[in-house]
């Protein structure tokens, strides 16, 4: 089962890196946006972990291209800053699944291996309000290109109170 990390976050890549191999993943890390495509394909891995915003780019730019090259191989978006709009838009380019950080080994092995991490309903968690108001606006902003000018007017709110907001991290749930 050989696993590629792709982190730009070196303690990081290397945390998951002795997490995974520990239930038998075979892991390498490629820390190099510009290096992606060429470590992917000779090593070819049956997993890929794509971290959200690296250095040089974003992992969403990487997914069409590693999933051309690697179809059956499944690829996991990963992201501190997750927004149902990226969601949807990374699942849309391919990904498998997307998740948030930090996550625990069991979640992220049951991404990976595609297995339902949960059973049903008992699991779910309904999101908080605050949690609610960053996922709209965010999925607002989105729909606007990232215009605060134009998403703060339709939400009907002063723009530096939008810009506020959106300097702030979305709540966990």
């Amino acid at each position: 089962m050989k696993l590629l990390i792709i982190e730009d976050d070196v303690v990081f890549s290397q945390t998951l890196k002795r997490r995974l191999d520990k239930h038998q993943f075979c892991c390498e890390i490629c820390n190099d946006y510009d290096k992606v495509l060429l470590h992917a394909m000779q090593s070819k891995p049956n997993f890929i972990i794509l971290d959200m915003n690296l250095d040089s780019g974003t992992g969403l730019d990487l997914i069409r291209p590693l999933r051309a090259s690697l179809p059956k191989t499944r690829i996991i978006l990963l992201t501190g800053f997750a927004s149902i709009a990226t969601a949807v838009k990374a699942i849309q380019m391919g990904a498998d699944d997307y998740l948030t950080k930090p996550v625990d080994t069991k979640t992220l092995i049951h991404a990976l291996t595609g297995e339902q991490g949960h059973d049903g309903i008992e699991d779910f968690q309904p999101m908080s309000p605050d949690r609610l108001e960053w996922e709209h606006i965010h999925q607002v902003l989105n729909a606007n290109d990232g215009n605060v000018s134009a998403t703060a007017r339709q939400l009907g709110m002063h723009r530096r109170t939008l810009q506020r907001k959106l300097q702030k991290k979305p709540a966990l749930n």
